[in-house]
């Protein structure tokens, strides 16, 4: 039997419900704090239920000289393909060339410029808008399953 998604309304509504929570490297604690994939997490946990598996170490910077795509490899192994054109779409992007995708957001708003719902460093978790600069960095599309 066939997966299905999320609903994508209840995944951005979920994701906006994470706006202000302070940004906290390894976190994923509503309010309290929460990275990029601690976001993601904490979604999953509010649409989906337990965590599947729980992350390994990992570290802040999105300039490593490894090529290892550990985060990518767990979304293709945890969530669906998504098309990157859905509001409550999961995006991966790259941040440096080279380098990793490390970085993950939730593609909230898609009229007009659209926005994205992520956990910024040195900041919090906000809605920001998709601008081009992002859209460049986008490497993979994914979306929750529908209650697991």
């Amino acid at each position: 039997m066939a997966a299905h998604a999320a609903d994508g309304a209840a995944v951005v509504a979920a994701a906006r419900g994470w706006i202000g929570t302070p940004y906290l490297h390894q976190a994923s604690l509503k309010g309290c704090g929460a990275d990029c994939l601690g976001l993601v997490r904490g979604i999953w946990r509010e649409l989906c239920g337990d965590e599947p598996e729980t992350p390994p170490p990992y570290s802040q910077d999105w300039c490593e000289v490894s090529r290892e795509e550990a985060l990518w490899r767990a979304a293709s192994r945890l969530l669906l393909p998504g098309s990157g054109q859905a509001a409550g779409d999961v995006l991966l992007f790259r941040m440096a060339e080279q380098a990793p995708a490390k970085h993950l957001a939730i593609l909230g708003e898609t009229a007009g410029a659209g926005s994205i719902i992520h956990a910024y460093s040195g900041r919090s978790v906000i809605e920001s808008p998709f601008i081009e600069s992002w859209r460049r960095r986008v490497v993979a599309a994914f979306r929750f399953p529908k209650g697991v």
